[in-house]
């Protein structure tokens, strides 16, 4: 691939997120090896030309050589048009280059709760912006409901089937009840925690989602699927706990997340 010389791509070296898609710019050549650094420690030679609080909302690339610095999905779309001359019309045709730099802002306001590191003090964080929070809630919320709405078709001989809405209630619900404790807890907390959490729930329907798209092709026993939930929803409360240890939310959130689950369970079967 052809080689953006002259470049600094500046990543949060807080987010495994950023450093993982950086680097493999600089293993594809598409920037030179020394062509990514940390906005944290930015170099003194380019120091002068970025906007650190920018920065830490938008991944900046620097022009070393004229000094010019761009920002966001601009940055992502002249590392990848360069080296993939074919996609540059499409990062000009400007409906999709409005999509997108709602999409990059969607992923980079939640990138610390998709992917959550250890916070660092006195480092410029990303601003905290409560709409994409609440658009990412609502987001991983009907996905969520979605495909565990399609997968209790696979569980109707242990679990009663519920109406089409019963999942989307059950993960509403259980937002309202953690916002609730949490509030109650931490509240200064709020949208970090509810942010994981539903980070958690999504990946956990993710990987209910291989077994019922195989279901189609291969027939497996009911106890498989009940089986295969119950090892998903053990790792998600490990992750759950993992989660909670950074956020240093101790083991209440996670005792009230268990709780809902169980009061659920006893509802559905007694009605």
């Amino acid at each position: 691939m052809k080689t953006l010389k002259n470049h600094v791509i500046l990543f949060d070296e807080d987010c495994p997120m950023c450093h993982a898609y950086t680097k493999a710019f600089t293993r594809l050549n598409m920037l030179p090896v020394n062509g990514r650094a940390a906005y944290q420690n930015t170099p003194a030679h380019i120091c002068p030309m970025v906007d650190k609080k920018r920065a830490a909302n938008e991944i900046a690339l620097v022009n070393t050589a004229t000094g010019e610095v761009i920002y966001g999905i601009n940055s992502l779309f002249k590392i990848i048009g360069n080296s993939i001359p074919f996609f540059k019309p499409l990062f000009g045709f400007g409906p999709f280059l409005w999509l997108m730099k709602k999409v990059y802002a969607f992923i980079s306001y939640n990138r610390k709760i998709i992917i959550p590191a250890e916070v660092k003090k006195d480092v410029i964080q990303p601003d905290f912006k409560l709409n994409y929070r609440i658009a990412f809630l609502l987001f991983t919320w009907f996905l969520t409901a979605y495909i565990l709405t399609a997968y209790a078709q696979l569980l109707t001989d242990f679990v009663p089937l519920g109406s089409k809405y019963r999942e989307y209630i059950i993960c509403g619900g259980q937002i309202i009840f953690q916002g609730v404790i949490i509030t109650c807890y931490k509240r200064e907390k709020l949208w970090d925690y509810l942010g994981n959490m539903m980070t958690i729930s999504f990946a956990g329907s993710l990987l209910l989602a291989l077994p019922l798209v195989l279901s189609k092709w291969l027939q497996a026993p009911p106890t498989f699927y009940v089986l295969y939930f119950l090892l998903i929803a053990s790792l998600m409360l490990l992750e759950h706990l993992r989660r909670s240890r950074i956020l240093k939310l101790g083991l209440l959130m996670s005792i009230s997340w268990v709780f809902y689950r169980i009061v659920i369970l006893g509802i559905i079967f007694i009605y």
